[in-house]
Parts: C-alpha cells; sequence; structure tokens
C-alpha cells in the first residue's frame, strides 16, 4: 500500500505545478479511499479469512501518486531527479517498517514456538530488503512449502512489489524524457503512450499468468505492473475530464459500492491478479474521478469525514501492524481464526500502534539532501543485524547438536528443512512447470538401476534408495513433481486442473522406456484424513499396466499417515508424548493394495506402516528421531533409519 503522500491533480501539460498549488489544491477524498483500503484489508485478514482487493487499490494509487510526483519533477527541472526521489521515499517509508519488523522480531521471540523462527527470519530479511513477494513466490510453488503456517510479515510482499515499482518507474520515466526530448514531444504524452502499454503487456501476462499459475502470478512484480500503470495514465488524464456533477456523484457511489463488495463477491485469493483485479482498481479509478463533487449526496461526503480521513493518515502502518498482531494472537490462543472479541482485540490494537508508529516516525525530522536515506537505511541496520545474529545462532547450534548428538534428531526447530537432498539440488520439479528433471544418484556403473516416480509423497523416499544405492553399487534416478503421482487420470491441485502434471507425466514415461530401468519405485495409495480415506486411484493400476507393458517392475509403497497437526510445532511447544495420532485417522483398517483384485502381475506392494506407526498408533518421534517434516512428510534423518526394510522390499522383488 502507499505512505501516507498529498494528493495532488495534476497540472496540464506543460505547466509545472505552483508552490501556491501544491499548499491548496488537495484531494482529501483519496485520504478517505485509503482507509477504506486498509479496513477492508485488515477486516477480511482477520475475518473472514479473506482477499478484499483492498491492496490492489493501494497499488493504482502509488502508481497515481508516484506518476505525477515524478511527472511535475520533469516538468520543473527537465530530468528525473534519482537522488532526491530515493532519499525521499526511503526517510518516509523505511523507519515505520523497522519500527513494525523490530517488533516481529520480538514477538516472534516472545510468542512463537521455536519451529517457525528460522522461517519468520528469512522472510523479514526479505522484508527489510524488499524482496518478500519473490521469497513468497518461490514457498507458493514448492510444494512441501506449502503447508506452512503464515508467518508474521507475509503482508510485507506488496512492499516489495511498490519498492521494485519505485526503481522500475523513475528509469522508464528518465528513458521516456529522452525520447521526448529528441522528438519534440511532451513527457506527458511520451509516458502515457509507455504506460499504455506496459498496462496492456502487464495486464495480458497477469491473465495468462494466472491462468497457469496463480499462486506464483499473485506475487509476481510483472503481473502487477499494469495496476500502477493504471494509477499512472489516471494521473496523465485526469485534469483533461470535466464530469457532470450528476455524473460524479454516480461514480462515487458505484466505485464505494464495487469496492466494498469486492472481496465478498470475488474469491480473491485464488482469480487475482488477473483480469479479475480490474474490479477493485477500476472500483478506485472511479472514486477517484468523482472527486470532491460539492454535492451533499456524494461518496466524498462519507470519505472526508475526519474520523475517516484520520484513519486514512494511518493507513500505512495500520496495514504494517495488524498482520503480525493477527499471527501472535492466532499463536498464543492455538485459534485457526479469531473470535469476536479477538477481532476487537486485533483491530483495536492494531489502530493504536499504528497511531503511535505514524506520530513517532513522523517526527523524524528528514531536512537536508541526503539525510532522509540514511535515516531510512540507519533504521533498518538494526533489523538487519538482529535478524542475521538469531540466524546464525540458530544454524550455530543445529550443528553442534548434530556434532555432539544427543536430543531429538533432527531439532524439532529445524526438522521442516529436514528434506531429501533431491529438492536442494533442484531436482524435484515444482508444480507450476511441466519439464522433467532426471537427476542420478549412487554409481556410475550400477548394477542396478531404480527409477523413484512421482509426487512428494514418493519423493521423500529418496534418502532411503540413496542409502541403498550407495551400499550396493547401484543407481537411482529421481523424477518428482509436486502434488504429482504417477497416473493415467487427469489429475488436480488446489481444486483446479492440473495439466502440467500430465505433461509432466508423458515425459517420465518416455525417460522410463528409454533407461529400461531394473524397478520403479512409487506410491500406491493415497491417504486422506478426510472423509474419503485412503483410496487407490484407478489411474495408478493403468499406469502400472503400461509400464508391465514395458517390461518394468514396479515396487508401490503404501502412502504414509498424514498427522492432523504440525508435528515438529506439536513437539517443540507440548512434547512428544502428547504428539501421537492414530493411524486410522488417514489410512483405511486395510490398504487398498490389498483389496485389488487383479493386481498387475509386474507390480510388488509394501506396506511400512507398523515402522512409522507400531501398534496403529503414528508418534511424531520413535526412539530419538523426528518422524515428519510437516503434516504429511517424513524427515530424511528417519526415512534413512527404514533403509533396511525398504531394501529388503526391492531385494524381494529383484530376487537378490
Amino acid at each position: 500500500m502507499s505512505a501516507p503522500a498529498d494528493v495532488l491533480p495534476m497540472p496540464p501539460a506543460g505547466r509545472s505545478a505552483t508552490r501556491a498549488e501544491t499548499r491548496s489544491e488537495r484531494r482529501p477524498e483519496i485520504e478517505g479511499l485509503r482507509a477504506v483500503a486498509v479496513l477492508l484489508v485488515v477486516i477480511y485478514h482477520v475475518w473472514p479469512r479473506r482477499v478484499s482487493g483492498g491492496v490492489d487499490v493501494f497499488l493504482m494509487l502509488t502508481g497515481f501518486l508516484i506518476t505525477g510526483s515524478l511527472l511535475r519533477t520533469v516538468e520543473r527541472r527537465g530530468r528525473v531527479a534519482f537522488g532526491a526521489f530515493a532519499a525521499r521515499l526511503a526517510g518516509r517509508l523505511l523507519p515505520p517498517v523497522a519500527l513494525v519488523l523490530l517488533g516481529v522480531l520480538a514477538g516472534t521471540l516472545l510468542w512463537l514456538p521455536r519451529t517457525r523462527w528460522h522461517d519468520t527470519l528469512a522472510e523479514v530479511f526479505a522484508s527489510a530488503l524488499y524482496y518478500e513477494n519473490w521469497h513468497l513466490a518461490a514457498a507458493a510453488v514448492d510444494y512441501l512449502a506449502g503447508g506452512n503456517a503464515a508467518g508474521p510479515v507475509q503482508h510485507f510482499w506488496s512492499l516489495a512489489v511498490q519498492g521494485q515499482f519505485y526503481v522500475i518507474w523513475p528509469v522508464l520515466l528518465a528513458l521516456t524524457t529522452l525520447v521526448a526530448a529528441r522528438s519534440d514531444r511532451s513527457p506527458r504524452t511520451v509516458f502515457l503512450g509507455v504506460m499504455a502499454l506496459v498496462f496492456a503487456v502487464s495486464l495480458a501476462y497477469s491473465v495468462v499468468g494466472t491462468a497457469a499459475d496463480q499462486r506464483w502470478a499473485y506475487f509476481d512484480t510483472g503481473a502487477r505492473l499494469w495496476e500502477f500503470a493504471l494509477g499512472g495514465m489516471l494521473a496523465v488524464v485526469l485534469p483533461y475530464l470535466r464530469l457532470a456533477r450528476a455524473l460524479r456523484v454516480a461514480l462515487g457511489w458505484i466505485g464505494l459500492a464495487a469496492l466494498v463488495s469486492c472481496g465478498v463477491l470475488l474469491q480473491v485469493s485464488t482469480v487475482f491478479p488477473g483480469y479479475a483485479a480490474l474490479w477493485p482498481t477500476g472500483a478506485g479509478v472511479m472514486i477517484i474521478v468523482a472527486g470532491v463533487t460539492g454535492s451533499a449526496f456524494g461518496a466524498d461526503r462519507l470519505l472526508t469525514l475526519r474520523p475517516v480521513m484520520y484513519v486514512g493518515s494511518i493507513s500505512y502502518a495500520l496495514y504494517l501492524w495488524h498482520w503480525p498482531i493477527f499471527i501472535f494472537y492466532l499463536a498464543q490462543t492455538g485459534r485457526t481464526a479469531a473470535s469476536l472479541k479477538g477481532i476487537v482485540l486485533i483491530v483495536g490494537t492494531s489502530l493504536v500502534l499504528a497511531a503511535a508508529t505514524t506520530a513517532l516516525t513522523g517526527r523524524i525530522p528528514l531536512g537536508g539532501a541526503g539525510r532522509p536515506a540514511a535515516i531510512g537505511v540507519a533504521c533498518l541496520l538494526p533489523v538487519l543485524a538482529i535478524a542475521g545474529a538469531w540466524t546464525f545462532r540458530l544454524d550455530a547450534q543445529v550443528a553442534q547438536a548434530g556434532r555432539e548428538g544427543g536430543g531429538i534428531v533432527p531439532a524439532p526447530a529445524v526438522a521442516a528443512r529436514d528434506r531429501p537432498r533431491t529438492y536442494a539440488d533442484g531436482c524435484n520439479q515444482v508444480t507450476g512447470r511441466d519439464e522433467l528433471l532426471t537427476c542420478r544418484y549412487g554409481s556410475r556403473n550400477p548394477a542396478r538401476t531404480i527409477v523413484l516416480a512421482g509426487n512428494s509423497h514418493a519423493a521423500h523416499w529418496f534418502p532411503a534408495l540413496h542409502a541403498i544405492a550407495d551400499a550396493n553399487g547401484w543407481q537411482v534416478v529421481n523424477m518428482t513433481k509436486g502434488a504429482c503421482a504417477l497416473s493415467t487420470r487427469p489429475q488436480r491441485y488446489q481444486g483446479r486442473p492440473y495439466p502440467s502434471c500430465d505433461r509432466w507425466q508423458r515425459d517420465v514415461m518416455a525417460e522410463v522406456r528409454r533407461i529400461e530401468p531394473d524397478l520403479l519405485v512409487t506410491t500406491a495409495t493415497i491417504s486422506s484424513p478426510f472423509e474419503r480415506g485412503e483410496t487407490l486411484p484407478a489411474g495408478y493400476v493403468e499406469r502400472w499396466r503400461q509400464l508391465g507393458a514395458m517390461g518394468v517392475e514396479v515396487l508401490a509403497i503404501r502412502d504414509t499417515p498424514r498427522m492432523p497437526f504440525d508435528p515438529p510445532e506439536c513437539v517443540e511447544v507440548k512434547g512428544a508424548g502428547a504428539c501421537v495420532d492414530d493411524a486410522r485417522s488417514s489410512l483405511a483398517a486395510v490398504s487398498p493394495a490389498a483389496r485389488l483384485r487383479r493386481p498387475p502381475s509386474n507390480v510388488t506392494f509394501a506396506d511400512l506402516t507398523p515402522l512409522l506407526c507400531p501398534r496403529d498408533r503414528c508418534p511424531s518421534v520413535i526412539g530419538d528421531l523426528m518422524v515428519y517434516s510437516d503434516k504429511g512428510h517424513i524427515t530424511a534423518t528417519f526415512m534413512r533409519s527404514l533403509a533396511p526394510a525398504v531394501e529388503k522390499e526391492i531385494r524381494g522383488v529383484l530376487g537378490s
């Protein structure tokens, strides 16, 4: 969202705004628009845990404000004043950011379990350095990270997008100014054309990207640039719009109603930022075009009420504070949603902190050419220093525990990072791409070749297979992709068609045919804590028959149980004894594979559930080993301990 700023009507092309105009020509209704947008963001985040479209309004407003400011500078000085622009932004934006991030660090220490410290510190770094959107985008397409609890600074993604816009836009305008000077045209006119091109290209990219991989597109700066461009174009054309008062009154109310209803009528979090984001940004444009109507019946009468404008004046800090307060509330209460009292507490606390932050940071003297930037950067240094030292200490503690032994291994605080090495090697394909990634481990001249293929529940068997291959001079060929099981039937991911999975599987089958492995290992069933329970999809059996026709033996391992809680966090907070679940919560009493009437002759089924759930009870810790890295995946450390049992199953198939 945009930081507090005066909003001016844009002067006609070729004329700079005078100092008198800067003082007198205000647009107070925009402060009210900020208030409505931020309150929608806060309320929809806290209840009913939806996205409102308010952030999109702030991105559009940022484009409106920054474009107008930069163009006035160009018309006054004949160039973009990069230093002054950056210094002014740093002085205004960074002190509140630093204060909130310091508060988040304190809250993390006090109220979040150790299992969440490392991820939170990584996000604090990303937020302070304005790349949080890319950090979250990478996590969004990382299937194993998809189940992670929301961090207290996730909302900083929009500030990161804005920060990148602050770099792109002045450069774009500077190049435009050079072109305008050489063609003897107004910079406004040329830049309007440039912004129209950015709008069209970015919106098209956003629509295509949202359809292909919405979770990545949501955080992608390229898919958001059109929202800034829309505001920028409005800044240029607004002075020339002369609409009748009655039409402006209507536009104001239509825009306000559209903005408020957006989050109710659209599932913003799953359809944005494609064409659906035209709804809230268009609503914001209508409110700005309506302006101050002077009518007793205009929406601006509501937007310019003193309390509303005050909320608008603290909107930046309110946006910064509301999400960490909400996350800390959930962590402390153990709730998954806020109660009515909790909502009042969260919103009230956020308002108080926002008011205090705005007052405190607003008193920082920013005089001098380079002083604002120096102050802004200086404010962030303690954040980076504390987060860096804390991260270093956590990593050192993990290393020391690994050397000395003792305690639970891996420690619950780092269990989420105890993945198969194929993830660090970039050998597991993400959900948004269909390219087959093939990685080979073990002997270069193997006596046996084993293919591991399927989804993440196939992938977590890799540490056992790798240990077996190393011990026997064999080779493991890894072919895995998040949420993409080995099946002939079209699959779905997060309720939507998953075409990249289908394309990826075609390449898997072609590669298996080419290398002719001695054995292919995959999952036999799908465990599920929901009503459907454990299943064996028909597409699995069809795929196994296809492999049989190719002469490939298959070892199909029963899926591992899924826990109804996060085991590492449970162990960290409650202790291992309290973190046990019944195997029947996600597994059938008898494996569906065992009930298959005519299984393919090339398939051998393995059920290692007793090693994970002795007497049908599934502990989070067995011996001194942490079993689970999250609700559904096994730690690499524990999986290596299963290597002897897995090897026995493999030798039963291969006969050696």
